[in-house]
């Protein structure tokens, strides 16, 4: 992960991110980037996953709520 970790914080239009902590095994991540279009962009760095991450599937979302 301070591989990856680096990489994704310096894509342009990186905003923020959140990896949490796994349960059963299972971890995930929400990353945030100023419009789809940067954040699609990026996906590509997920792929040089940390040793023993295995993504199993990315998605894209807006963002519905976010408090000030």
């Amino acid at each position: 992960m301070n591989d990856i970790l680096p990489k994704l914080t310096a894509a342009p239009g990186f905003v923020s991110g959140q990896w949490l902590e796994p349960v059963d095994g299972r971890g995930m991540s929400i990353l945030t980037f100023e419009d789809e279009e940067r954040a699609r962009a990026a996906a590509p760095l997920l792929g040089a996953s940390a040793p023993g991450v295995t993504i199993e599937s990315v998605e894209f979302r807006r963002v519905a709520l976010s408090p000030p």
